[in-house]
């Protein structure tokens, strides 16, 4: 006996195209109107949307009530007058079941986005980037603190190239080497429910749900991390350094950010050095289980930097590096083994595995002192009894063009 697809139950039908990926739901789809309701949900589970006509042209073509069906949406959005913030304000409000959301800005949006956030019960995980350029068009860091407190089950937020305002950093708008971009006029950003009028970047630790932050290309140094009261227990973090600041400021600027959430911080991704013998020490982790360093890490600084965080019980460290200086890293790696060895079985006690991976595509110019710097490493680490994966052993990651001149950070 033959079952037709029609004579299913609906539910029996929902739970066979869940299983589809995209593209044989859009095939199925094709079959006819009934099947293509049917394929729906799985149609417009994720949706990315590459610029502001391509969210306008959605919403014009696209029935509202599709929208109840997305968890993933990525979207560019620009403009900061209120009609073009419109489009931006319907889809998210047609969007409950959303959980994830990329947010690719042209410079700030207008702030009446923000009221769309507070009924996104469902969103997890926020991602904010600046897609413009900075001294243009800078993206408010008052607009973003008051999306993310907004939210109110929060728990990953990612930023990308927030500029400062001048209401919470006066002392940057006389500053004119390094110039720091600055966000000027952004007091129309009305006072948040919870934050009020304090919406400097150190807010974000007083979201409850917070569990992992990331902030790259952003300047960080705001006093108020060592005093903004800390009401979330923060896993993950992952600071980048900031393009238009010296090396120092940078440092001592992670080290604040650090020292607010020391306490709770489990994993924790680097792309500036730390030094156990600077003015502001590095702060104690004590629950630091994973550490990872970015391509942008100076590679003659592996080993003060471990040194300095000696205290924590690290268990797996991970390294990315460009292809040219993945020798040197397997060279600095191999010195900060060798320094563990003369200091005893009590530093870093803890540490299990040691990993190294390739950022951008390897070339064969020095493929013979890559290997080479690889196989030694790998023979020290099994020697010590220690897990490691080497260079091509894993998956390889091509940076964004001009990555070399951008003080990012890579995720754990």
């Amino acid at each position: 006996m033959t079952t037709s697809w029609h004579t299913l139950p609906t539910e029996m039908k929902l739970a066979v195209v869940d299983n589809l990926d995209y593209t044989d739901a859009r095939a199925f789809s094709a079959v006819d109107q009934r099947t293509y309701e049917a394929c729906v949900p799985v149609l417009f589970r994720d949706v990315k949307l590459n610029s502001q006509p391509d969210l306008e042209r959605f919403l014009e073509n696209v029935p509202r009530a599709y929208c109840r069906h997305i968890e993933f949406l990525d979207v560019a959005a620009e403009g900061s007058a209120r009609v073009h913030a419109d489009p931006l304000i319907s889809i998210l409000l047609a969007s409950p079941r959303l959980t994830q959301l990329v947010l690719r800005l042209s410079g700030s949006v207008h702030h009446s986005v923000v009221s769309s956030f507070a009924v996104l019960a469902n969103l997890r995980h926020l991602t904010v980037r600046n897609v413009a350029e900075e001294v243009i068009s800078p993206l408010s860091e008052r607009l973003v603190v008051s999306i993310a407190a907004s939210i109110p089950n929060l728990h990953y937020l990612s930023l990308d190239r927030i500029s400062r305002s001048t209401l919470h950093a006066p002392e940057l708008a006389n500053k004119y080497y390094p110039s720091v971009p600055l966000v000027r006029g952004d007091e129309n950003i009305p006072p948040h429910p919870t934050l009020g009028s304090e919406l400097s970047l150190p807010s974000l630790l007083s979201i409850p749900s917070l569990r992992q932050l990331i902030i790259r290309d952003t300047h960080l140094g705001d006093p108020r991390w060592a005093t903004v009261p800390v009401s979330c227990r923060l896993e993950m973090l992952d600071l980048g350094s900031c393009i238009h600041e010296p090396e120092e400021s940078n440092r001592d600027a992670i080290n604040g950010v650090m020292a607010a959430v020391a306490p709770s911080l489990s994993s924790f991704s680097l792309a500036t050095a730390l030094s156990p013998t600077s003015e502001k020490s590095t702060p104690s982790l004590p629950r630091l289980r994973q550490l990872h360093i970015s391509p942008f890490f100076p590679v003659d600084e592996v080993v003060d930097t471990m040194a300095a965080l000696a205290g924590s019980p690290i268990e797996a460290l991970s390294m990315q590096c460009f292809p040219d200086e993945i020798a040197d890293a397997c060279g600095a790696l191999e010195r900060f083994l060798s320094l563990r060895v003369e200091r005893g079985p009590t530093f870093f006690d803890k540490l299990a595995r040691i990993d190294v991976s390739i950022a951008g595509d390897a070339d064969g110019e020095e493929e013979v002192d890559r290997d080479e710097a690889a196989r030694r490493l790998q023979e020290f680490c099994k020697d010590l009894r220690l897990t490691s994966r080497v260079g091509s052993c894993i998956k390889k990651t091509k940076p964004r063009v001009g990555d070399r001149q951008r003080s990012n950070s890579c995720a754990f």
